[in-house]
């Protein structure tokens, strides 16, 4: 690794309820499946179990969430969600360890058809089972992608992309690096623990559309492809692009790591 390079975890960003907004974390407890504590815990459900995400709703995007930890004499962290619709100046705030029936109700109500949570306190529910940890992106890559869309802020780029850990001290793209060959896994260490770089994460319908109204952008996707086509690091494996509507790393932690920390000011060394 160049010297003048310093990759260094900067922003922890964990989303307890998939699809809702994140909370950002200064300390993160890598849990018992190898993801982050707390990190897409519960989900919301259909009558058929069918996930109720914004890939299927743009109707969520328009549903901001806040999350707290409360002190607790139970042996189980507390965790608060208050919920706010856009254009309603009410919140709603309830407690996702004891009201997870009135919560679910009031969501019915939002959705306008009938939804619960479901909970997964080992692995939670991440998008792609096989790279099932946290995703890794710099910030240099989001300032990047504000220059591509004017219009777009680093807040809002960040809330598109809904990546979990954001490294400073990194050119552009450096997190490309941290994937290798189809097969191939490359390992890494962050803080005291040991990660395995998968692959690029591909990205869905979410990114294109405006985190707080659900609009679509103009040409979002297509402008995003030449770009990302145009500005890949020469020397990371073009076999890992089928296509390059792809942003982040996804990754998996070895089991062996849970009840490991990780701190915002950890340092990233590449093993591989």
């Amino acid at each position: 690794m160049n010297a003048d390079i310093q990759p260094t975890l900067t922003q922890i960003v964990i989303y307890p309820i998939k699809s809702l907004d994140g909370k950002i974390v200064n300390r993160a407890k890598i849990s018992p499946g190898g993801g982050l504590e707390f990190d897409r815990r519960w989900a919301i459900v259909d009558e058929r179990g069918k996930i109720v995400n914004a890939k299927r709703t743009a109707k969520i995007q328009q549903l901001r969430s806040e999350f707290d930890f409360v002190a607790s004499s139970e042996p189980a962290q507390q965790l608060l969600v208050r919920l706010q619709i856009a254009g309603d100046a009410n919140t709603y705030t309830f407690c996702l360890t004891t009201e997870l029936v009135e919560l679910a109700r009031w969501l019915s109500e939002f959705f306008d058809f009938p939804v619960r949570l479901i909970e997964n306190a080992v692995i939670g529910f991440p998008d792609d089972l096989d790279a099932y940890g946290p995703t890794i992106v710099s910030t240099g890559t989001l300032e990047t992608i504000c220059e591509w869309f004017p219009d777009l802020d680093l807040a809002e780029v960040r809330r598109r992309f809904r990546t979990n850990l954001e490294l400073s001290g990194v050119p552009t793209f450096w997190e490309d690096r941290l994937f290798g060959a189809p097969g191939e896994v490359r390992d890494f260490q962050l803080g005291n623990a040991q990660f395995h770089g998968i692959n690029p994460c591909q990205r869905c319908i979410v990114p294109t559309r405006n985190s707080l109204t659900g609009s679509l952008s103009f040409k979002f996707q297509q402008i995003f492809i030449e770009q990302r086509q145009r500005t890949l690091p020469a020397d990371v494996n073009k076999l890992r692009f089928n296509h390059f509507y792809r942003l982040a790393v996804n990754t998996q932690i070895p089991l062996s790591e849970a009840g490991k920390f990780l701190n915002a000011g950890d340092a990233l060394i590449s093993q591989s």
